[in-house]
């Protein structure tokens, strides 16, 4: 085991040093020296020397590394890097990985750390010779770089119901209380709260998590997840205009009851539109419980016609309860909760993703009226 991870850790050096001489050129030379392979006992697992055609040449210490996490970046892999510099202020640690996600990328520029992944992702800067390379690869980890984890992901649907949770509730509070409140299983509450610290998207104080960074807990959920292939829309058109089906459900919404917010509630563009100036046309979404039958019974209800394409209104099936929480009254129209609305559009189809940027500004603006401190206040709605 040990021969096969230090076989890896090699190949992932030498991997990383061609593709690097790929993107500065043939006039450029770029070696790790051979002394400084792994096996040493170096506190870094390589040197890397950079040389330019008219001999100018920087030495940069590598550490290689299958996975990075945002908190491995603040953490051990900036000491690591304060360390090198209080030895020697010119020399830089450079990090090497298959892959690295947006996250850890961005913790490793604001400590002045180098990376290059192999997918492209690559950020570089020296002074002599002066080298600038900024280059970006996938966002998401490509299926052979995947490394095996027993900590889950933010893909499926109960991931979807606790995101919601830290979004829509200021800490602090348990993992306990969130596994109460989201009916999880503590077990699986706690592992994606490991997850979720190691990408520094939330802050814990012993058993006690005291910060939730929710906009960046959005987006990533968004990035791990398509709200066209999650909730299998069923396109529709229709024949009076986009116009008569919001005014339909604007009067069913004022029925006295409110019932219909259970039943029907818009998201995506014509959601967003209220809120976030950007928000222009697109296909009206409607989420209904999830049944074939109830697509049908809502699309005459609303005088819809199934049409395999050009729809102008797509049904989509809530998947999970946690769609149905927390829902928002804007005008006279029942909307999904801004943090259901904000991932929607994140991780929607054309303009939807910048519509959802534009929905965390709104957020961030408005925290105050839509984020809640008492979890026992999970299903009340919000009005705008």
């Amino acid at each position: 085991m040990e021969t096969s991870a230090h076989q890896r850790e090699k190949n992932l050096l030498e991997q990383g040093c061609t593709h690097l001489q790929q993107l500065l050129g043939p006039d450029w030379e770029v070696a790790l020296r051979p002394d400084q392979l792994p096996g040493g006992d170096h506190g870094w697992d390589a040197m890397l020397q950079i040389k330019s055609d008219d001999g100018v040449y920087v030495s940069l210490l590598v550490e290689a590394r299958q996975r990075v996490t945002p908190k491995d970046a603040g953490g051990v892999l900036t000491s690591m890097a304060h360390l090198v510099r209080r030895v020697n202020s010119h020399t830089r640690l450079l990090v090497i990985s298959p892959w690295i996600s947006p996250l850890a990328q961005e913790a490793l520029r604001a400590n002045g750390i180098d990376y290059l992944d192999l997918t492209g992702n690559v950020s570089l800067r020296v002074s002599r010779p002066a080298i600038v390379i900024h280059t970006q690869g996938a966002d998401r980890a490509p299926a052979g770089h995947r490394p095996p984890s027993s900590k889950p992901l933010l893909t499926g649907l109960k991931a979807g119901r606790l995101v919601r949770l830290l979004a829509d509730f200021a800490p602090p509070y348990r993992a306990s209380a969130l596994a109460h409140g989201a009916d999880l299983s503590l077990p699986y509450v706690s592992r994606l709260l490991d997850a979720l610290d190691d990408q520094l998207l939330i802050k814990r104080d012993g058993r006690d998590i005291v910060s939730v960074d929710w906009q960046g807990l959005l987006r990533a959920r968004a990035n791990q997840t398509d709200l066209l292939r999650t909730a299998e829309p069923t396109g529709m058109l229709a024949p009076n205009g986009i116009k008569a089906v919001l005014r339909k459900l604007a009067n069913m919404a004022d029925d006295g009851t409110n019932s219909i917010r259970r039943e029907v509630l818009v998201t995506g563009s014509y959601a967003a539109r209220p809120l976030a100036p950007l928000a222009v046309g697109g296909q009206l979404m409607l989420y209904v419980q999830e049944h074939e039958l109830n697509v049908e019974a809502w699309a005459d209800t609303l005088g819809l016609m199934p049409v395999p394409e050009g729809a102008d209104v797509l049904i989509l099936r809530a998947k999970d309860d946690s769609v149905w929480q927390r829902p928002m009254l804007v005008g006279d129209m029942w909307q999904v909760g801004l943090s259901q609305l904000a991932t929607d559009c994140l991780s929607g189809p054309g303009r939807m993703p910048a519509e959802g940027e534009q929905i965390l500004e709104f957020m961030a603006d408005h925290e105050h009226v839509w984020r809640r401190s008492d979890l026992s206040r999970r299903d009340e709605p919000t009005r705008f």
